[in-house]
Order: structure tokens, then sequence, then C-alpha cells
């Protein structure tokens, strides 16, 4: 919901200061809306709405679909399935299209070619911020019980990372160690989309599941499903 060109990282403050994203403008002011309305309710009513900005949310029971997941729990399932793929266990991978979705033609190429291969968009230079979405509701009911300030706020982990070290990172977490390509001629999207989170920790509170800890969980819950 941030301006297209918003300085990093996000404050707040900087809601508004310009043009949006075209791409994503329906979605933000979509958002911006919820905030205006929760903002107009505290001036007539003297209601306390506390509206919160969240960065990208994760866990168990997220989307798979590789035709319209988000970034990590797709890079999960492609790391996954190319596992699979290495170990021969093509009724597995049946098992998991059956499961979370048609698997995309060029993603069963990649994976059933030898060696199978996992192919990601961009460069992999970009920066993304994950938070898990127990420590978003751990962060929204403690706002709610010990936050009297009914300005918006941030919720986040302050830190991201980019796609090519996550890329790395899951596969670690998953078991798979064939290649990884970055199809540089895919768009990037935004360089860095990172939230500063000085209000929250003004708050007293901070996330406390790490990144690596949280796709364990998910990975070990996606798993299970295949039981």
């Amino acid at each position: 919901m941030y301006p297209k060109l918003c300085p990093q990282p996000m404050k707040e403050d900087y809601l508004l200061i310009g043009p949006l994203e075209p791409t994503n403008s329906a979605y933000a002011v979509a958002k911006i809306a919820g905030i205006e309305m929760c903002r107009s309710y505290n001036r007539q009513h003297g209601t306390t709405f506390i509206p919160v900005m969240p960065t990208n949310l994760y866990g168990t029971n997220d989307n798979f679909d590789l035709e319209n997941s988000h970034v990590l729990p797709a890079m999960i399932r492609k790391f996954h399935l190319a596992r699979l793929a290495v170990t021969g266990d093509f009724a597995a991978i049946d098992r998991d299209e059956k499961l979370f979705g048609t698997i995309p033609a060029d993603i069963k190429t990649a994976i059933a070619q030898p060696p199978p291969q996992v192919i990601l968009w961009g460069s992999g230079t970009p920066k993304r911020e994950f938070l898990h979405v127990d420590d978003m509701a751990d962060a929204c009911i403690y706002l709610m019980q010990h936050n009297d300030n009914t300005d918006l706020i941030n919720i986040g982990t302050g830190r991201d990372t980019t796609i090519r070290n996550l890329a790395e990172l899951v596969a670690k977490i998953v078991g798979f160690t064939g290649e990884i390509i970055f199809d540089s001629s895919k768009p990037d999207g935004t360089p860095q989309k990172l939230l500063d989170v000085s209000r929250l920790n003004q708050a007293d509170w901070s996330p406390s599941i790490s990144l690596e800890q949280g796709i364990r969980e998910v990975y070990q819950w996606y798993t299970s499903q295949h039981l």
C-alpha cells in the first residue's frame, strides 16, 4: 500500500506521499480505505481501532498453488518437488499435485530432466521481509492489550533477505542439493520492500520465530499433508 518509489525502510508516515505501484493499486487502495475507516471511526465515535500494516506473511495452511501462490510457499513446493524427482519418487509428485494443485508444464520439465533443477524468476537480488503468521497474530493481540496509540503501525521483523539467500535456505531445509537457476529474462519486481518497525519496537514487541525456524515448521506441516 506504500508508494511505488517509497524510501526504505518504509515508515508509516510515507503512506500516500507518492503514486502507487500500478500493478498493485487496487489492492493498495483497499488497504488504505480500511486505514481511513479506522481513523474516521476513532475521530467520530471515540473508538480505538488500531490499523496495522503487515509485511509478507507465511505459515501453515498457506496457499501452495504454483499458479497464484506467494514467493515463499511457491519456493517450498518447487524445491520439494525437485527433491522428490531426484529420488525418483514420481508417485509422491502425483500425490502432491492432487493435494496442492496443478504443477505447471515448465516446472514439470525442469524437475523431469536429469539432473532435476529449480528455476526461479529474476536475478535473485531483490530483498523481501517475511513474518510468520503466528507472530502476526501475537503482535495484534499484544497491541490491543498494551497499546493506547491508534496510529498506523507496521508489523514486521525489520530485517530482509535476498531472494537468492531465501532460495538457498529453503533448499537446505527441504534437502535439495541440485542446481538452482535464476532466469534473469524474467522481471525482478521492486528491489526492496522493508518495513520500518520503530513504532512496533517502541511498543515493546518483537517477533519470536526466526525465518529458518518458521520455514522448517511450515515444511514439516506441508510434508505431513502427504501422509
